[in-house]
């Protein structure tokens, strides 16, 4: 992999990440663009504990243009986007409209690929890896901001998630405190460490799902991937490595290289469960599946308030969900799921797992 820095025209960082080693990246962005402004702020909720980014610039993002009008597409002629180059492998670079900038923290754009209408499915193995490498060099130089304590890399695909930008890209938050869900997690985690005299709860929550089985999507010499006993989603699986590691950073050589079959197996799987064996209606003109795709990643700040519970007691791993419950229906945040947070899921998670299965590439 090479990487080149260099700067848009405002001044925000772009990053190429590329295959070749003699690729040579020394494109001038040429719009004549005023300086980034944000106003980007972090409050807190007394009742809740957890924090909101209020960031009202981000009014004026923009917003489902033309394929010809992509900004994420490479520039070509008189046709100038964020990325300057004529070609790209994969792009990383500031958000102009971000949640989280300065003291608050940073967002970034990842484009996958410099085909608009390519999806990360879509990708070579050795693509899907260089977004991989992209992910975790991003995650370590981020990790050294004084204002960073949490590094979240995810995809929103789908017009129905909200996606605004149709070229296949994913974002990078990196936030100024640990995340709500986090934290959950973390007290989770050591509620468990204490009542069971110190075993791992990641661990114990893996090591069910292999004994059951009824759940397991797919189970590879280094990753394994299921169904939550408790899914929140109607389609959601969680892709955990077999050895437990906190970060993007850790993976040994061997997962990170089993990595890229193994995600682009569940990603086609995914854009393959709705196709009118689900009891819907036939889904050949069905849109792709719109979902979700989440790294959780162990937080860079002190765990200090977690009582009994380090950095390497949080397993890495990644959720993948759709909104999507039959063909033709979303599964909506109503009442309960938004007003209490009790999720009501019409799937049962072995229903689901079994779907996943039966759509298998062999």
């Amino acid at each position: 992999m090479k990487k080149t820095s260099t700067r848009l025209a405002d001044g925000r960082e772009l990053i190429y990440y590329d295959a070749r080693d003699d690729a040579v990246r020394d494109a001038v962005d040429r719009r004549p663009l005023d300086p980034t402004v944000t106003t980007s702020e972090i409050r807190r909720d007394p009742l809740l504990g957890d924090s909101v980014a209020i960031a009202s610039h981000r009014q004026g993002r923009t917003y489902h243009p033309p394929a010809n009008e992509c900004p994420l597409c490479p520039s070509s002629g008189d046709r100038l986007s964020e990325i300057p180059d004529s070609s790209y492998d994969v792009a990383v670079f500031e958000n102009r409209f971000p949640s989280l900038a300065g003291d608050s923290g940073r967002c970034e754009v990842v484009c996958f690929t410099s085909d608009h209408d390519a999806s990360f499915a879509d990708l070579t193995e050795e693509q899907a890896g260089l977004v991989l490498d992209a992910w975790t060099d991003r995650t370590a130089e981020l990790s050294h901001l004084p204002s960073v304590e949490q590094v979240f890399c995810f995809e929103n695909r789908g017009a129905e998630i909200g996606v605004t930008l149709g070229h296949p890209h994913g974002q990078i938050y990196a936030y100024p405190f640990t995340t709500p869900r986090t934290a959950l997690m973390l007290r989770s985690l050591a509620a468990h460490k204490e009542a069971t005299g110190g075993e791992n709860l990641f661990d114990d929550v893996v090591a069910r799902e292999l004994s059951d089985g009824d759940r397991i999507v797919l189970d590879a010499d280094h990753w394994v991937a299921f169904v939550p006993y408790a899914a929140h989603w109607p389609y959601e699986v969680h892709l955990y490595p077999k050895r437990r590691v906190a970060d993007l950073l850790a993976l040994d050589d061997a997962a990170r290289t089993e990595f890229p079959q193994v995600y682009l197996e569940l990603l086609r799987r995914f854009d393959r469960i709705f196709d009118g064996r689900d009891g819907g209606k036939d889904g050949a003109g069905e849109p792709p599946t719109p979902y979700i795709a989440a790294w959780h990643q162990a937080p860079f700040g002190t765990l200090e308030e977690f009582e009994g519970v380090s950095r390497d007691d949080f397993a890495l791993h990644l959720e993948l969900f759709t909104i999507r419950r039959t063909s033709g229906k979303l599964k909506f945040l109503a009442g309960s799921e938004s007003g209490m947070n009790v999720f009501i899921n019409d799937v049962p998670p072995e229903t689901a797992a079994q779907r996943l299965r039966e759509v298998a590439s062999s």
